[in-house]
């Protein structure tokens, strides 16, 4: 069988674009578009292919797409010959069963799959006459997260060959104006800087690129099979160090609140570090290496403490004590020496950790637990719910937990459950080169608290996502949405209360009103509302169980059918041409088991369906890898 592959990534907006051509003359990519605008801080792409086939016999085309993980396929649609074909999401029970008809008549249905650290695939194939042409669309949308003091959109192309009519067009407008605006990365070269064209004018900003034949062979590692490398926008908005910005359309707001002019405050932290025997070899390199790093990155008024376990705890010391140089060159010692052994008792160490924190309660400062495990409770307490309610009880709610699962055989939906629990967020770390990167990145999202005890109130709102934030961290957001009740914008008075260091202060603008979006189409802020609310609901029923789990799953159900999101819940059952088969689009789950396509015995018909590199008949059954729902906000979220 001839097949194309067309491949695109995008993280906060990451794309990735590939295809086979194993001869130019049988069918040809003529035009690939990827259009994605960018409007308070909510980019909404949509990614146009349209492929002919060149041949004089039908050809079955494949359409391969990569997409954040963090995003919500919201809209697909194919046009063969003057006909619509539109994807139509449904619960996924429904999905369920029509993909299962599909499979027992013998034909191809499509799963989506995590592909990676930051991507999810979805694939759909379908005929194209002699001389005819399909055009793919697929629209997706994001709520973009802010680390670091950047919002960044990754585009990485890999075509497999030049494409004719090849472009990317970027378009961000924020009310709040726009600070600056970079372009990086591999596709950011001398030899393609005229394919790029970058344009700031206060509140908007538009980047092209649109590289020709010849450019696109003409990047390090580009060549006769076109683009391989990524473009990197990088921007952010103008702050006020007030309130924030807050934009209301049609009776629904949007709140981005992120004040950089505040004192830092000091903080306590204490790393519980994994040294069961599966940490070996380079997993234990690579946390020395980060460990290092980060202690050299404490400022003198942090206090720290460092826990390590297998079986059994290892203490640097069994208080904290403040980061001074001589207590940091001793504790860096420690780490170059910490070894792999044993099993693995997570409750003990991380119940320590929480106490060695509430022994340690300074006035006017943050602390923080942080977890990297690679692997399930082996030894002590082993019962995951039991080992839950014992951190939930140590900790009591005053500091965040933040769990990093090093790899792939970490019980990744335990230390998720567990993180939400107790006000933090999990983050898998992967096993590659970089880890130690990985590891001293996340550290950096939470090095600088600069509010605790963040509440945010809403006169006059209603139907609010999450209002309340153990900290606030330099470099991120905290972002809520709403209704205005009545759509009274006249009674709705917005106000933020924290504890800044020791002293209690509230950011509020009495005289200055709530900015309409103007020009930004009216559903726009309602989505965005509708975005948020569907991931701290699934962020939500995680952590519950019974009745009030399936309260929350019904209503995270509802709004994803709503406004048509591909979530956990649901799915996308792409319709095709009378007599093609059936695809069906999930949205991957974190904690399902990674498979590979296997081959399969169906035995309503006796015949064996392999792997999805063989014939048309095969059933294609890609499973997800763990992959992350990703975090919205900002790590203390």
């Amino acid at each position: 069988m001839e097949r194309t592959v067309v491949q695109i990534a995008l993280f906060g907006l990451l794309l990735a674009l590939a295809s086979t051509l194993p001869n130019k003359d049988d069918w040809d990519v003529y035009s690939f578009h990827i259009n994605s605008t960018v409007t308070s801080r909510y980019a909404t792409t949509v990614i146009t292919s349209r492929v002919a086939n060149r041949m004089n016999e039908s050809k079955e085309i494949e359409f391969h797409v990569q997409i954040p993980k963090n995003a919500f396929i919201s809209k697909f649609q194919m046009f063969i010959d003057g006909q619509v074909y539109d994807g139509v999401v449904k619960a996924k029970e429904q999905a369920q069963q029509q993909y299962t008809e599909a499979v027992s008549r013998g034909e191809s249905a499509g799963l989506v799959s995590s592909v990676g650290r930051t991507l999810e695939e979805f694939k759909t194939s379908v005929n194209v006459a002699a001389h005819k042409k399909v055009t793919f669309e697929l629209t997706y949308e994001e709520l973009m997260k802010r680390t670091h003091g950047k919002y960044e959109l990754q585009i990485h192309a890999r075509p497999m060959q030049p494409v004719r009519d090849f472009k990317v067009d970027v378009y961000i407008h924020e009310e709040a104006g726009i600070s600056f605006i970079n372009v990086k990365g591999g596709l950011s070269t001398k030899d393609l800087a005229n394919a790029i064209t970058k344009t700031h004018a206060d509140k908007q900003a538009w980047v092209y690129f649109y590289p020709t034949v010849d450019q696109q062979k003409m990047c390090d590692s580009c060549g006769d099979q076109g683009m391989n490398g990524d473009l990197v926008i990088v921007y952010d908005v103008n702050r006020d160090n007030g309130l924030g910005h807050i934009k209301k359309s049609d009776g629904y707001f949007v709140h981005h609140f992120a004040p950089s002019d505040l004192p830092r405050i000091p903080k306590n932290v204490v790393f519980v570090i994994d040294q069961s025997g599966s940490m070996g070899g380079r997993k234990i390199e690579q946390t020395r290496t980060a460990l290092i790093h980060i202690l050299n990155d404490l400022a003198e008024d942090d206090h720290f403490g460092l826990i390590t376990f297998d079986d059994r705890i290892s203490y640097w010391k069994r208080e904290l004590v403040q980061a001074n140089s001589k207590n940091l060159e001793s504790a860096k010692n420690f780490a170059r020496n910490i070894q792999h052994r044993g099993s693995t008792d997570i409750n003990k160490a991380v119940v320590q950790g929480a106490r060695m924190l509430n022994a340690h309660n300074r006035e006017g400062s943050a602390s923080i637990l942080i977890l990297l495990t690679d692997g399930d409770p082996t030894s002590g307490v082993t019962n995951l719910e039991k080992i839950q309610s014992n951190v939930r009880q140590a900790i009591a709610g005053k500091f965040p937990l933040y769990c990093l699962g090093f790899g792939f055989d970490v019980n990744f939906n335990f230390l998720e459950k567990m993180s939400l629990q107790n006000n933090g967020v999990a983050r898998r770390i992967y096993e590659d080169s970089d880890a130690d990167l990985q590891l001293k990145g996340f550290y950096e999202e939470v090095a600088t608290p600069l509010l605790t005890d963040v509440t945010m109130i809403y006169v006059g709102g209603t139907n609010l996502t999450q209002t309340n934030f153990s900290q606030y961290y330099n470099g991120s957001e905290i972002v809520v949405a709403g209704q205005i009740t009545d759509n009274n914008i006249e009674t709705f008075t917005p106000q933020v209360v924290a504890i800044s260091s020791n002293r209690r202060i509230t950011f509020s603008n009495p005289n200055e009103s709530v900015e309409s979006t103007g020009s930004v189409s009216d559903d726009h802020i309602q989505r965005v509302w509708a975005y948020l609310t569907v991931k701290q609901l699934l962020d939500k029923e995680l952590q519950l169980s019974g009745p009030e789990k399936e309260k929350v799953k019904k209503e995270a159900l509802e709004l994803s059918l709503k406004y048509s999101f591909v979530t956990p819940l649901t799915s996308m059952v792409v319709t095709k041409p009378p007599g093609e088969n059936t695809d069906v689009l999930h949205k991957p789950k974190e904690g399902e088991t990674p498979q590979r396509w296997q081959p399969r015995v169906d035995h309503s018909f006796s015949r064996q369906y392999l792997a999805p590199s063989s014939r048309r008949s095969s059933v294609m059954q890609q499973h997800t890898p763990r992959g992350e729902r990703g975090e919205i906000g900002h790590p203390g979220a």
